[in-house]
This record gives C-alpha cells, sequence and structure tokens, in this order.
C-alpha cells in the first residue's frame, strides 16, 4: 500500500495549499525512467515520515493543466511547501538521501 497521495486539478488546493502538514510534492510520468528509478525512494520516505509531512504526487500525463500552472518543464520536479506557499523546487532525479535532506529542510521551514 502506496504511502503517497496522488494530487490532480481538482484536489490540488485542498491536499497541497491547505495541508495542515509541509508537503514534498512530486511531479512525475509513467514514462519517465528517472522518475520510476526515483518512486521506491519517495515511498519509503513517505512512509519513514508519515504524520510529520505528506508525500504527494502528479501524474503530468493526467494533469498537464497542473503541470503547465507551475511551469514544469523537467522531470521530475520535486516542489516543496509549507503553509501554503512553495518553499523549494528541484528538478532532476535525486539519490534518497537528498530527498530526505528535502524533507528535513522542510520541517525546519516549519519549524522557523
Amino acid at each position: 500500500m502506496s504511502l503517497t497521495i496522488n494530487v490532480n486539478t481538482e484536489n490540488f488546493e485542498q491536499l497541497v495549499l491547505k495541508s495542515e502538514l509541509p508537503v514534498v510534492l512530486g511531479f512525475w510520468a509513467p514514462w519517465c525512467g528517472p522518475c520510476l528509478a526515483m518512486k521506491p525512494a519517495v515511498e519509503e520516505l513517505a512512509g519513514v515520515w508519515a504524520g510529520q509531512v505528506v508525500v504527494a504526487l502528479v501524474n503530468v500525463d493526467e494533469n498537464q493543466a497542473l503541470a503547465m500552472q507551475h511551469r514544469i518543464t523537467s522531470l521530475p520536479t520535486l516542489m516543496t511547501f509549507v503553509d501554503g506557499k512553495m518553499e523549494e523546487r528541484i528538478a532532476g532525479s535525486l539519490p534518497k538521501h537528498v530527498l530526505e535532506n528535502i524533507i528535513r529542510r522542510t520541517l525546519l521551514a516549519v519549524a522557523a
């Protein structure tokens, strides 16, 4: 069972912008090799940090308007949100330890 949530155009505001927890949002596509390579680490970290941060995914093939709204030009792209505001944006495939550091920075932003 996946601990990531699927975000789309209809639920973006509620699940990301109005989230009480910080959100790590990944834009991906099923044909994107680097996205698929990162997915196991993303899923694992969603479980490790459950209750402290929301890990969410947007399939850009199914949500092109949302990808355009956020100017997604390369995949994967990660964005972090705290209190409905984007804090960080990183494009490209990332190893698990870098993903975990992003989560830690996001939690520090909440504490600041």
